[in-house]
């Protein structure tokens, strides 16, 4: 799967999202995006990883204690 298939997977996301708000405004679409794909990103390489902090956070170019903090935020570890 390449970066262009990703990118317009939430291209076409987001243009569906705008289309149902109708007339209502967004708001916060930033942060919201950034939570909706930080999540799975981090489920998805915590697990490739086996659950190896260090190796996760040099996969995703992270500190180590970066990378606890977003579990963390996420809920992904206690």
């Amino acid at each position: 799967m390449s970066n262009v298939h990703i990118e317009q997977c939430v291209r076409n996301s987001l243009k569906n999202y705008l289309k149902d708000l109708g007339e209502s405004e967004p708001h916060n679409m930033y942060s919201m995006v950034i939570n909706v794909v930080e999540k799975p990103l981090l489920e998805v390489v915590m697990e490739h990883a086996d659950n190896n902090q260090s190796k996760a956070a040099q996969w995703l170019g992270l500190n180590r204690n970066t990378l606890r903090k977003k579990l963390l935020e996420h809920k992904l570890i206690t």
